[in-house]
């Protein structure tokens, strides 16, 4: 038996190809040169336009590469539409001198960067060397998964273990450019992370749930903080390294999807463009509460409520109904959205994004997914 299971004495965690995580202030500056794979390294930039406009960090990225910069694509957009993928991948594919690809952003531009080393792969056979400077809580840095937008709107995506970025460079300066609602929405997205993976059949007990159960327990002492002062760089490392501790130890071991509150993220985010960090916002407590009728799930949920302030009680459906109703609570705290009433989305949606999230058009699951996806009007 390799896989690991539900039952925390007996599994397997096998890590991927990340070689160098750094965190701090100033660490573009500090470590961008060292990072790069060798003396004759040439890097393409890929990121997204309010970044490159409103911003002044992609030029300070092009400056400290000097002769080394090969380029920079900005028109990446939210979900990563796949005519701006194809548009980068062509940009890279004229100048042989690139091995090296620097995504600076939130999960549009890192999975664009994974999709574009991909592609590169299939057509000649050599993976980009991948450089992330993230600007979310998203954490697609942590995954061998990029995501894109198909011309119909709708989200696919290619995996593999050559797709994890070899370095990641956390700079709490870089992050204090990012909107206030984007950062503490992303960092429900890595919340989602967190708890879904925690009750993940096959995720690791050592180190992805254990990782899991510091992640969340900072998300929920350190969003609340960054509220009141933004600025607070500490602050902002601390939720970086939640972030990373959330999705960074998921292992090539891990089959299959995160979850449900991610499969839903899914049926509710590009193809309604509601951002994934607010999708999170909108069914992660509502999905906790479904799990907590599922034993195996209710009783790793439980393991959270200390890390949260909580005691256990030791019945497992309510630890975890309780688990769902802290989430919930933390959403309205920060002021995120809890419902659909700023975005486009007709009732008459329901039945797409339950057979959508689901993958059932009838049944017990679709009934309690109808009625979470109901009660987001």
């Amino acid at each position: 038996m390799t896989d690991a299971t539900y039952h925390p004495l007996s599994g397997l965690w096998q890590p991927t190809q990340l070689q160098k995580l750094y965190y701090g202030s100033e660490t573009v500056s500090t470590h961008l040169i060292e990072a790069l794979p060798n003396e004759k390294s040439k890097a393409f930039i890929i990121t997204g336009n309010s970044l490159a406009t409103k911003t002044p960090l992609v030029k300070q990225v092009e400056q400290l590469l000097g002769d080394r910069h090969a380029g920079t694509f900005s028109k990446i957009g939210e979900h990563a539409p796949i005519a701006q993928l194809d548009e980068a991948t062509e940009l890279v594919l004229k100048d042989e001198s690139i091995d090296t690809v620097i995504s600076i952003g939130g999960g549009s531009p890192i999975d664009s960067s994974k999709a574009v080393s991909y592609r590169l792969h299939d057509k000649h056979g050599k993976w980009l060397y991948h450089i992330t400077i993230p600007t979310t809580l998203s954490a697609s840095e942590c995954t061998m998964m990029a995501g894109y937008t198909e011309s119909n709107g709708v989200k696919t995506g290619v995996r593999g273990k050559e797709l994890v970025p070899h370095v990641v460079l956390y700079d709490s300066g870089f992050a204090t450019y990012t909107p206030e609602r984007l950062w503490m929405s992303t960092g429900m997205r890595a919340m989602d992370h967190a708890i879904e993976l925690l009750y993940h059949p096959t995720a690791s007990e050592m180190p992805a749930r254990w990782l899991c159960l510091q992640a969340a327990a900072s998300l929920f002492e350190n969003l609340p903080k960054y509220k009141q002062n933004p600025k607070d760089e500490d602050i902002i490392t601390k939720l970086q390294l939640a972030a990373f501790a959330s999705l960074g130890f998921l292992g090539t071991n891990i089959k299959g999807g995160l979850g449900l509150s991610h499969a839903l993220g899914y049926a509710l985010g590009s193809p309604y463009g509601i951002p994934h960090g607010i999708t999170s916002c909108l069914t992660l407590g509502h999905v906790v509460k479904i799990q907590s009728e599922n034993p195996p799930a209710a009783e790793q949920l439980a393991r959270l409520l200390p890390f949260i302030g909580e005691k256990q009680s030791g019945d497992n459906t309510k630890d975890a109904e309780k688990v769902g109703d802290a989430v919930l609570k933390l959403v309205k705290d920060l002021g995120l959205d809890n419902d659909l009433r700023n975005y486009k989305v007709g009732q008459d949606q329901i039945p797409v994004i339950t057979k959508r999230a689901t993958g059932q058009e009838e049944g017990d699951l679709y009934k309690k997914v109808e009625g979470l996806v109901k009660g987001l009007f």
